[in-house]
């Protein structure tokens, strides 16, 4: 799998035009799944592995990669199925989350696809298996579900969403002329994380699930006679979504002179050198690894203040 991962200038190729690369495996299952090869760093065959006492059951041990030790989460039972058997056989792919680095093993690793996010929906509601996904897609008349990363690695080891104190009242005390801001994310934890950040500091909040559903918002805004530039203090959007990605969405809105002036952060567990790259690529005013609720709320607040001056 060493020809896995593409060299920076080729990936940002694919910035604003609503594609992505998707690798696809396999766990326990016939099931195809799939994970953005944006967020992968390598594929290896699974190494030995070092057993941790009273660490989660997802936690199938720890393995010593270029010098690196690294955590391996069995993607089988953090989906709710049963532990690989063979880990001999299985694979791990190595990701990059929220500045974070992690090992997922699966049972087999098949191979690329370069995708339209417009093939790509969100996943049906009712089972509980779709708990985990965030979107499905089909490739050769095959069902490949798309895991929500963030919801497992959140299950396994719960991010801080407290904000220090001085943010917390200084978010309180503010009385500002805006006072919401549009969050756009196709992850229920990271929407959830990002809503109550923004509601401790005493914010509203609108909440969006894609960037589709975030432009045709805005756009529905200035049919009725609304600039969102004076609507909302922000838009925080996430980069990985269906039907519109985050990179596509930005550069909709900075192309469109009506809808330019809204400010927009992309927050996103992408993590890599390309990130500024893409950022600048697409016109976005941000961007911000997830997840940091000081750091978030820190540039809400100097946005706000921003905004106040300007006005």
């Amino acid at each position: 799998m060493g020809g896995v991962l593409d060299s920076v200038n080729q990936r940002t190729q694919l910035v604003g035009q609503n594609r992505l690369e998707l690798l696809m495996f396999r766990l326990n299952s016939g099931q195809l799944y799939g994970i953005n090869v944006f967020k992968v760093k390598e594929v290896l065959p699974c190494p030995a592995l070092t057993l941790l006492p009273h660490s989660s059951k997802v936690v199938r041990g720890i393995a010593h990669v270029r010098g690196r030790t690294i955590s391996i989460l069995d993607l089988s039972v953090a989906t709710g199925g049963l532990p690989l058997q063979d880990i001999s056989k299985g694979f791990i792919i190595i990701t990059e989350y929220n500045n974070s680095v992690q090992g997922f093993l699966v049972g087999a690793v098949e191979r690329i696809v370069n995708l339209n996010w417009e093939a790509i929906s969100s996943p049906p509601k009712g089972s509980g298996r779709a708990h985990y996904l965030t979107a499905v897609t089909e490739v050769d008349k095959k069902l490949v579900e798309i895991l929500d990363v963030e919801r497992i690695l959140a299950e396994v080891s719960p991010p801080s969403e407290n904000l220090s104190e001085d943010l917390y009242n200084k978010g309180q005390g503010a009385d500002h002329r805006l006072n919401t801001v549009l969050i756009v994310d196709d992850s229920s934890v990271a929407r959830a994380q990002i809503r109550r950040c923004c509601e401790s500091m005493g914010l509203d909040t609108v909440v969006l699930n894609d960037g589709r559903q975030a432009y045709e918002h805005l756009k529905t805004l200035l049919a009725e006679g609304h600039n969102p530039a004076d609507r909302y203090i922000l838009l925080i959007s996430d980069i990985e979504m269906p039907e519109m990605d985050g990179y596509t969405m930005t550069a909709s809105i900075k192309n469109d002179p009506d809808l330019a002036g809204l400010y927009v952060m992309l927050h996103t567990s992408l993590s890599g050198v390309f990130n500024q790259a893409m950022v600048d690529k697409v016109g976005a005013d941000d961007f911000l690894a997830k997840f940091h609720p000081d750091e978030l709320a820190r540039r809400v607040l100097a946005q706000q203040e921003r905004q106040e001056v300007a006005a």
